[in-house]
């Protein structure tokens, strides 16, 4: 049976760009900037299945950014 949706966990690296790590399958990737990794992710779906229609149609990003609030 083929998944119609797979989500990758999507945080910002402290050096800078962005990782990409699929929640339950062996798939991940990174980039410089957002637009590069959603198209390194389309990449990375396309080797990591044999065939095009075992490619999942809908990806979700779930982007994890760490800030730091002061409160004083």
């Amino acid at each position: 049976m083929v998944k119609t949706e797979i989500i990758f966990m999507v945080e910002e690296d402290l050096s800078g760009g962005y990782s990409a790590k699929a929640l339950g399958q062996s798939i991940f990737t990174e980039a410089d900037n957002l637009p590069e990794l959603k198209d390194n992710i389309k990449k990375a779906l396309a080797c990591h299945f044999e065939k095009k229609e075992d490619i999942p149609s809908v990806v979700i990003l779930h982007i994890v950014r760490e800030e730091t609030l002061t409160y004083a």
